[in-house]
């Protein structure tokens, strides 16, 4: 290869007298070549990296559901453990009310119960509804001239926290059914054998 000197720059001379343009037409094919690969490896590793933000995304999106998770189990047994205070103001409110006493300590239930029902504590209801065992836990049974399993009384209030039982409402439960069994062979009474 022959260079030539013009202002101190090197020019290359073609080594292929015959055919000058076929060494042109070679490095051009060679610096296509090698810029498809270029463009090639660049999109893949731009696959790549929107791949790793979706997985950081995604790991991002399930961190947050789990400190939820992880802060709503704090809250419910921070709950479940102010449950006994609750019961013993409401209590207290009760008997104060019954002798027309002291109306901050009634305040002072009406406060509390509030605070705990704004982290999403439910009182479930008893009285007057059908006895559900996955919201009340009967106790004690009685006649009644209401229809058999309505829930007459309320022994200990059950709560929710937001869609959780967290304390079955303790209940007395309406029981008409007659089941008198004689102790006769282990016959019932209405049984002619």
């Amino acid at each position: 290869m022959k260079a030539h000197q013009e202002s101190g720059q090197r020019i290359k001379i073609n080594n292929n007298p015959e055919n000058p343009a076929k060494t042109g037409v070679e490095e051009f094919e060679k610096l296509k070549n090698e810029l498809e690969a270029k463009t090639k490896l660049a999109e893949e590793r731009l696959n790549q990296i929107k791949y790793l933000q979706a997985d950081f995304d995604n790991y991002r999106k399930q961190f947050e559901k789990e400190k939820e998770r992880i802060m709503e189990l704090a809250n419910e047994n921070l709950i479940k453990d102010l449950l006994v205070t609750l019961d013993d103001l409401e209590r207290a409110s009760r008997s104060t009310q019954k002798e027309g006493g002291n109306e901050g300590l009634i305040m002072l239930y009406r406060n509390f119960l509030k605070l705990l029902e704004d982290y999403g504590l439910r009182r479930i209801e008893a009285v007057g509804r059908k006895f559900d065992p996955y919201h009340h836990e009967a106790v004690l049974s009685e006649k009644s001239d209401k229809e058999d399993g309505t829930v007459v009384e309320e022994i200990q209030p059950g709560y929710a926290f937001k869609s959780k039982i967290i304390r079955p409402s303790r209940v007395k439960v309406a029981c008409n059914k007659q089941q008198e069994v004689s102790t006769e062979n282990g016959k019932g009474k209405n049984n002619r054998n």
